[in-house]
């Protein structure tokens, strides 16, 4: 796996206009720049040759911002500035070198960061932390609906499925070891993560996207399983509802700027944080930076979630490229091991 060590921190850009002390003259040049920047125009996205705006690239999903908002910050939306700087020198001590903390993978490092201990320890980590690279910005969870920045609760059904895969991946007590591969997650299976991909280690592991376009259809290549969604753009309906799909059924417009996809048609054994086969996802891709697309991803499942939610995601444009994920090359001794652990367990 390349190392990607670089330190990276989202700074809000403003427009810098001339500042002038109170009773200064305002010279000719003083006043030509401030003429300019207030008549600048807002920046607008490139073009693909058939006139859509043009997301293509290699995409990185680092934000640190936790998935739900942490109960020490609840109520709170945004940080200030100084927060910010707090947590992030906490940050660079805890995983810049001076000392030894395990990895902190999905939001276990902005929650590290804020609590601010000794060192970090987690006895689920696989390696260490040093050199961990993510954006801090100012939110306090990625999901912007409900506002309290919370999931909604889930129904009974909802809990027996989340734990249920979270038992499949290790992060829940098992009853038992597991009788074969098939009793365990999808993603320790090297077959999918799951699309959308949010939450867990989505933003600190495996996190590069690329996106191509061409007339009719856009290409979302994910950099883990090197799972590819291809996503029609011609309205034709989704597929019958008798087919169904790790991934789901992707159907994509655009709305101005926006790129709008539509997913259904998931299958029963697919996972999404509980959901399945009844999960209706709404992705809306924007780019409103150079360097940055405002990914915003609503999903709905009432047999999962007591209401709908939403999420915001921040990808950033990166320099990078994609290798190959060779997964299953290198899970097979996890795999041997597991149900070798499994079956010596059987014999206690």
């Amino acid at each position: 796996m390349r190392d990607r060590h670089p330190l990276v921190i989202v700074v809000v850009l403003a427009l810098l206009v001339p500042v002038v002390v109170e009773g200064q003259a305002r010279t000719p040049a003083t006043r030509a720049g401030a003429a300019k920047t207030a008549t600048a125009k807002p920046w607008t996205p490139p073009r693909t040759p058939d006139g859509q705006p043009d997301l293509q690239g290699i995409w990185l999903n680092n934000d640190a911002t936790p998935l739900e908002r942490p109960k020490a910050l609840e109520g709170k939306k945004f940080l200030t500035d100084e927060e910010v700087a707090a947590i992030e020198r906490n940050a660079a001590r805890l995983f810049g070198g001076d000392v030894n903390s395990d990895a902190a993978g999905g939001d276990n490092f902005f929650l590290a960061a804020l609590a601010n201990p000794e060192i970090y320890k987690n006895r689920n980590s696989t390696g260490t932390g040093v050199g961990a690279s993510r954006r801090i910005d100012h939110r306090t969870s990625l999901i912007v609906e409900p506002p309290d920045g919370r999931m909604p609760a889930l129904t009974s059904d909802g809990r027996q499925r989340r734990l249920a895969a979270d038992m499949a991946a290790f992060a829940a007590p098992r009853p038992r070891p597991p009788a074969g591969p098939e009793e365990l997650s999808n993603f320790i299976r090297c077959i999918t993560y799951g699309a959308p991909r949010i939450g867990g280690a989505a933003a600190s592991y495996h996190n590069y996207y690329q996106i191509v376009q061409t007339r009719g259809y856009v290409i979302l290549l994910s950099e883990a399983f090197h799972d590819t969604r291809i996503i029609p753009l011609d309205a034709r309906p989704h597929l019958p509802q008798s087919v169904r799909l790790w991934n789901g059924d992707s159907r994509g417009r655009w709305d101005g700027d926006t790129l709008i996809i539509d997913t259904t048609n998931y299958s029963p054994k697919s996972t999404l944080l509980g959901s399945a086969e009844n999960l209706h996802v709404v992705e809306r891709l924007t780019r409103s930076a150079p360097d940055q697309i405002n990914y915003e991803i609503t999903l709905t499942d009432s047999t999962t979630w007591t209401q709908p939610w939403k999420a915001m995601v921040h990808l950033h444009q990166s320099r990078e490229l994609i290798y190959e994920d060779a997964c299953h090359e290198g899970n097979e001794t996890v795999m041997t091991g597991i149900l070798a652990g499994a079956r010596a367990e059987e014999k206690r």
